[in-house]
């Protein structure tokens, strides 16, 4: 199980390098880490329509599976800009807390089907089979430390009830 996870962060070595120098010292919160990070637009967006930034900014600590840009932009057409509409809020706070994890969860805690607790009541399962994913996204960064947790960086949205 040890040497799975290994393999696996040894793989993400060469973009957590290039993720590194934007939380070196860990002064800066999840949400200024993404923003900072620049691949992150959509979720930030989707956070500040949910009303999380607060709550993301906040003592923590929290663990976020973050999708990035692309993985947004992988949803069916419409499906972000329907998301983000005030009438679905409801919705999209459901979407974003299903990433979110309370306390600090590295890479190193995870085990091989082990199953975490969402801040949106649901659980996630951690599979190490082939790389590490989260439900059947993939961790393509893992460990990213900001002063209120931490970030790991998943290829797609994940869905709570899915």
């Amino acid at each position: 199980m040890f040497r799975k996870t290994v393999i696996a962060l040894t793989a993400t070595a060469s973009m957590l390098a290039s993720t590194a120098a934007f939380a070196a010292g860990h002064s800066k919160d999840i949400v200024d880490t993404a923003i900072d990070a620049g691949s992150f637009g959509t979720l930030v967006a989707a956070v500040q329509a949910a009303g999380l930034v607060d709550t993301l900014k906040g003592e923590g600590p929290f663990t976020v599976f973050a999708p990035t840009d692309e993985a947004f932009a992988a949803l069916p057409e419409g499906t972000v800009e329907s998301l983000l509409l005030p009438e679905n809020k409801d919705q999209l706070v459901a979407i974003l807390t299903y990433h979110v994890i309370a306390g600090k969860v590295m890479s190193t805690d995870l085990t091989d089907d082990m199953e975490a607790a969402t801040v949106q009541g649901s659980n996630v399962m951690i599979d190490l089979d082939n790389g590490v994913m989260v439900q059947d996204a993939n961790v393509v960064t893992a460990d990213i430390e900001t002063s209120n947790g931490v970030i790991h960086v998943i290829d797609k949205v994940i869905m709570p009830g899915m």
